[in-house]
């Protein structure tokens, strides 16, 4: 078995977020990790929107990013610490839309060590130097530098080693163009480590050390180092030099406090609380991420607490010196793990868990009634300020990017009955989880919807100048008349724009610089500017049936399939060729390309025709009509569309920009099949086709711009966008009804839309997600959503979530109810009343936990509930809130062969359950029976057991539950579960129960899978079969009798089969005086099961399932990861694709080798050795190498480079999209 490994959706997690102006230009981007991703952000500044122009597989782990520029320059480069023992500086092409590594240095081993740089990088602010750092032990610096052709030049590493010293963080020191210092919050452990009574361990201080890079002598030395009062977490740097004291701040448990060296005295300000938090009181304050904003004359820091609180902290300064830190509160947002302010007064927040936002910075939040508090305020110490949370008021969210992460289960099935399955997935964290129902296809927002008196048969947008940025009018087409629509703040009616209103028009287009066009079925209308109007009639009884228009071209087929040419010459006026073409059969379509910039004309005309055939046409003046070449078609033609796609941005020698890209003719079947053929521009031959079926409908075509790219909009039962993103073609499906007829639309709301027509309606459309696989309808959640099970008869889902450290809804009332009691009773005499208004206010705010956090309880506290929702509607038909501290952990659902035709669900809950150290209070099965149509859950009767029922499986008309380690058989009683069988071998926690026929496989929590037989006659549960590898399995799938597929918490994937010869029909020794050498085999099972496929994905998997994708398509195994990412593993039909594919991969490997300096297999194999996988996402950065390159990987494999970019593209149609 060979299976090949493709990622659907990227990983959508942010790790780390830096911004700079990586393409050398005034715009700021931003620079994203996701965990093995590389990701480049744009922010449109007019429309707020953010774009992604780039996204990179790494295949390593990034582990810190920062934005790096070299004195006195305009670009910012990138650096990298990976685990790939090597620092990476990186620049970015905007030409090529690349990433290219500059420099590489390896200065270690592979892998995430503790004493191998990468975990840290710092940079000098003034950009001559780099410290890239390891948690433990070694610091090393770059000098960075620039050579005589002005490019970047890196030194050898200069040591700042420090034996037996942790590191929390390291940043530049701002000291302007002293020497480059760098500040570390450090931890010596030597004390700690030989001290065997601990004393030193508990006395152990961290410090705040400075290493000057002297340039002069070329190395480092350990400046000064003090020891600090509270445990710090992370450093910010202060801007110094001409634009403010220098120094940094050190954000703690519970304070901030401002350092730097010199005479300067600590000043320390404690972090403010919440008034009346629900939180543990005890509990510590910490700032978790912070964002600087400088200008030439002022700066200010804004950080964020672990509630999510932003403060924008100040510095006053006398003289060099700093006096006092000043706090105030700005707003709150969810809590992030970076956050980038940008000089467009964009905030950009990569949120820990939930979506991602883009806020403006509406207010400075100076002058408003918000108190400020400040260092200098008398206070006791361990007392804080407090501060009352409300909603947004310095920030305006003006966009929002959808991140799944952490995706906790995902079930795929077609619930709503709409051919293609979707993907439901229970993501998220506490109060901003989601339940989300994925759908293959791009989101539609709809801009507007408007009636039209009667149903059209299609619809065009012209502008009225070439040079114009947006649309003059739209022209609808009815079976006997033609409606003109001016756009403007309103769209209205017009009569004067010169088009002949009483009759259907075939088509309109912009003619020229200034003048319009318009074929209707006896003639051509050719209106100037000054509203001067020129007429053709058709010769005769003919008319026209088909017709294609371009800026300076218009081609009409006469019936008859007589083809007449006419071109506008230099004075504008439209002239006929000389000659007509007399076609072999009807023209049922035609097409003209765009005409080039800087030419007359588009020199090729498509025509096809009723004898199933496609024809290029010259329309060059020495061989004009004379035609090309020809393609057969497996039915006949509906609709033909030209374009130039897949282009790269490129300057000619004017510095004028354009994309120069490929010709495409696009072909529109009347079976609903979508062809796609390259057109050489020179011969005008056709070549590469590649197919596509669309829907049952015959497929239009319609030529769009998008992301200022050519697009092909298709249209059958479903419209599909063809359109290049990131060097790769994507054929997508929108989400929304079926369209008839669409047309290009620019305004100034909505700059590249669509304007479409469907039954008597004209819609105006914009796709913004460009790239993006699935669109989402998200449904809220309490709790973090857990699993969940689909009830078969009525496709609701019954889910169950759970949350440590928190309260349940009554404990959360009764708090509340208690604190504002004890404010009514501290107050004194003569502020009772005061007191018991502010009681009253405070029972009644209720600030929305999806913003601003649910309170944590402290370890220990659970709070859980089980709810019944519907996918479609996204209702939550019944919900069963759980007691505080009861835990749910797992639910089925059931028959049993006692209990009739009723469903039974059953969850398993955990009491007082403590994580570290492990212990539990006792757990419990809770049943439910469905009633009402399942749509209700009516209590029966809760059984308890003696540990966490992590895991539940129907079993032949009874129950298997895992109860701790042990395997149990339940069946239904009256007034509780009721245990028929038991087995105790299983080592350590059952953690997942797949059952098929007579056999039960089970997943420990370490110790991979067992297989286990139920034998019916003596009632006996046998292990008869285990794995050799420890796997600390997170889920597993059924592929078959003999095969699992198993996935563990470090990222890792395999497939484990039972060997041909393999019994299950083993008994157990009743006596234990078995003979010895019969025990089995390294202390387990005396079969094995052997491996058959191993793969590192890279992110931690939590659902695995078999299943199809696509209608019609071929099962593939679909996994989902903790950080958002949906990916699948396909089988390989044939022996010579598989030959292919493993061929690409190496060539891959050794020509395109990956951005971070992590050897591509050495990744792969990161656990155990890579075994009978091929990475799909290797083989497809393929379309993204250069040109030349991919010529000669191409020829090594005997094959041209379309034909491999077709295998590609033909491997990921046939199982997915």
């Amino acid at each position: 078995m060979f299976l090949y490994n493709l990622t659907l959706q990227r990983a959508t997690g942010i790790s780390h977020a830096i911004h700079g102006n990586f393409s050398g230009t005034k715009q700021q981007e931003i620079v994203v990790s996701r965990g093995k991703i590389l990701e480049l952000l744009r922010p449109d500044a007019n429309t707020g929107k953010v774009h992604t122009l780039l996204t990179m597989e790494v295949f390593g782990v990034i582990r810190s990013l920062m934005a790096f520029r070299l004195t006195g320059g305009t670009k910012d480069y990138v650096v990298v610490g990976s685990d790939s023992g090597r620092i990476v500086i990186l620049e970015y092409h905007p030409s090529k839309n690349m990433f290219e590594k500059i420099h590489q240095e390896t200065f270690g081993k592979s892998g995430c060590r503790r004493i191998v740089p990468g975990q840290f990088l710092a940079v000098d602010p003034k950009g001559r130097a780099v410290m890239i750092g390891a948690t433990e032990k070694q610091k090393l610096v770059y000098i960075l530098n620039r050579d005589a052709a002005a490019r970047l030049t890196i030194s050898s590493p200069l040591e700042a080693h420090k034996a037996n010293t942790l590191v929390y963080h390291v940043v530049g020191v701002d000291v302007g163009f002293e020497n480059p210092m760098f500040a570390c919050l450090e931890m010596d452990y030597e004390e700690a480590d030989n001290d065997p009574t601990g004393e030193a361990a508990a006395n152990t201080q961290q410090t705040l050390t400075f290493y000057e890079l002297d340039l002069g002598l070329n190395h480092v030395v350990r400046k000064y180092s003090e020891a600090l009062e509270e445990h710090g977490n992370f450093l910010i740097t202060v801007p110094g030099g001409s634009d403010g004291p220098s120094g940094v701040l050190i954000c703690s448990e519970n304070y901030i406090t401002y350092k730097n060296f010199g005479d300067q005295p600590d000043i320390r300000c404690p972090i403010p609380r919440r008034r009346n938090d629900l939180d543990d009181p005890e509990r510590g304050m910490i700032f978790v991420c912070s964002a600087t904003h400088k200008t030439k004359s002022m700066f200010f820091f804004l950080a964020q607490t672990e509630q999510g609180d932003i403060f924008k902290v100040t510095l006053e300064t006398d003289e060099e010196m700093v006096t006092e830190i000043r706090m105030k509160y700005f707003d709150t947002i969810p809590v992030a793990t970076a956050m980038c302010v940008l000089k467009t007064g964009f905030l950009f927040v990569s949120s820990e868990f939930g979506n991602h936002y883009l806020y403006q910075i509406a207010h400075l939040g100076d002058d408003d009634e918000e108190p400020e508090f400040s260092s200098a305020m008398p206070l006791e110490e361990g007392d804080t300020f407090f501060f009352q949370p409300r909603p947004l008021k310095n920030l305006v969210l003006v966009d929002e990017q959808e991140n799944l992460s952490p995706i906790m289960s995902c079930q795929i099935a077609d619930l709503a009955n709409e051919d293609t399955p979707q993907l439901y997935v229970a993501c998220g964290r506490g109060p901003r989880s989601t339940l989300r129902v994925l759908r293959h296809g791009l989101e539609v927002s709809e801009m507007a919807v408007s009636e039209l008196p009667g149903n059209p048969n299609a619809v065009w947008t012209v502008r009225r100048h070439v040079e114009d940025e947006f649309d003059a009018y739209i022209i609808v087409s009815f079976v006997n008349a033609t409606l003109v629509l001016s756009i403007g703040e309103t769209v209205e009616e017009v009569t004067d724009s010169g088009f002949l209103g009483t009759t259907p028009t075939l088509s309109c287009s912009l003619l020229g610089e200034d003048a319009l066009v318009q074929v209707y079925p006896d003639g051509i209308r050719h209106i100037r500017a000054d509203k001067r109007v020129n007429e053709w009639k058709t010769p005769g009884k003919k008319t026209i049936v088909r017709c294609a228009v371009n800026q300076r071209q218009v081609v009409i087929a006469l019936t008859g399939g007589e083809l007449v040419y006419f071109e506008m010459d230099p004075s504008g006026q439209l002239n006929e060729y000389t000659e007509r073409k007399e076609m072999s059969a009807d023209v049922v379509c035609m097409s003209l390309a765009n005409v080039p910039p800087g030419e007359q004309r588009s020199r090729f005309l498509a025509v096809g025709l009723v004898d199933n055939t496609v024809r290029i046409i010259s329309l060059d003046p020495s061989d004009c009509l004379q035609p090309l070449s020809m393609q057969a078609l497996p039915a006949q033609p509906e609709s033909l569309c030209i374009v130039e796609m897949g282009g790269v941005e490129k300057q000619d020698e004017l510095g004028e920009k354009g994309t120069i890209g490929f010709l495409y003719l696009n072909i529109g079947l009347q079976n609903g099949v979508l062809l796609r053929t390259v057109l050489d521009p020179v011969t005008g031959d056709l070549s590469d086709t590649r197919t596509r079926y669309l829907g049952s409908r015959p497929v239009k075509l319609f030529r769009v711009r998008m992301q200022g790219q050519e697009a092909v909009l298709a249209m059958s039962s479903r419209s599909w966008l063809s359109y290049s993103y990131q060097s790769r073609f994507h054929l997508t499906p929108l989400s929304y009804e079926t369209l008839e007829y669409a047309s290009g639309f620019a305004s100034e709301q909505c700059p590249e839309g669509i304007v479409a027509i469907s039954t008597n309606t004209l819609r105006i459309l914009a796709l913004e997600k460009l790239g993006a696989v699935f669109n989402q309808v998200a449904f809220p959640l309490q709790y973090t959503p857990r699993k969940f099970v689909i009830h078969p008869e009525t496709n609701n889902l019954i889910l169950i979530e759970t949350d440590h450290n928190a309260y349940t809804e009554a404990t959360k009332a009764q708090r509340k109810q208690q604190m504002a009691e004890e404010m009514v009773e501290a107050a004194g005499e003569d502020e009772r009343e005061l007191a018991a208004e502010m009681a009253a206010a405070f029972l009644n705010e209720n600030l929305p936990e999806a913003i601003f956090g649910a309170p944590k309880a402290g370890s220990g506290q659970w709070a859980s509930l089980v709810r019944m929702i519907n996918p479609i509607q996204g209702n939550t038909l019944d919900l069963v809130q759980l007691e505080q501290n009861e835990a749910a952990f797992s639910v089925a659902i059931c028959r049993f062969s006692g209990g009739g035709d009723d469903w039974y669900v059953l969850v398993g809950v955990a009491r007082d359950m403590i994580l570290n150290p492990r212990s539990v209070g006792g757990g419990y099965i809770y049943t439910y029976r469905l009633t009402g149509g399942g749509d209700k859950l009516e209590f029966l009767h809760k059984t308890p057991v003696e540990d966490v029922p992590l895991a539940i499986a129907p079993f032949q008309g009874r129950v298997l539950i895992g109860v701790g380690k042990l395997l149990r058989i339940y069946d239904l009683g009256k007034k509780k579960l009721l245990r028929k069988c038991e087995n105790k071998h299983v080592p350590n926690l059952v953690t997942g129960i797949h059952t098929i026929g007579q056999r039960v496989i089970v997943s420990d929590v370490q110790e991979s899978l067992f297989w286990v037989r139920y034998r019916r006659n003596e009632n006996q549960l046998i292990i008869f079969a285990d794995d050799t590898y420890p796997r600390w399995v997170t889920t597993a799938c059924l592929l078959d009798y003999d095969t699992m597929a198993a996935a563990d918490k470090f990222g890792n994937i395999c497939v484990v089969r039972l060997p041909p010869n393999t019994s299950d029909d083993v008994d157990e020794d009743p006596t234990g005086n078995k003979a010895l050498w019969d025990r089995g085999l390294l202390n387990g099972a005396s079969q094995k099961a052997e491996v058959i496929i191993n793969y590192h994905i890279g992110e931690t998997l939590l659902s695995l399932q078999k299943t199809t994708l696509i209608p019609g398509g071929s099962e593939s195994l679909v996994y989902t990861t903790l950080s958002g990412g949906i990916g699948i593993l396909v089988p390989f039909t044939s022996h010579e694709d598989h030959d292919f594919f493993q061929h690409l991969e190496m060539h891959m490997r050794s020509e395109f080798p990956p951005l971070c300096g992590r050897d591509h297999l050495s990744f792969r194999s990161y656990y155990f050795p890579v075994k009978n996988v091929i990475d799909g996402d290797l083989c497809e950065q393929f379309n993204s190498m250069d040109p030349h390159k991919q010529k000669s990987v191409s020829e090594e494999l005997d094959r041209t480079p379309p034909e491999v970019s077709k295998k590609l593209e033909d491997i990921r149609t046939r199982y997915a999209f």
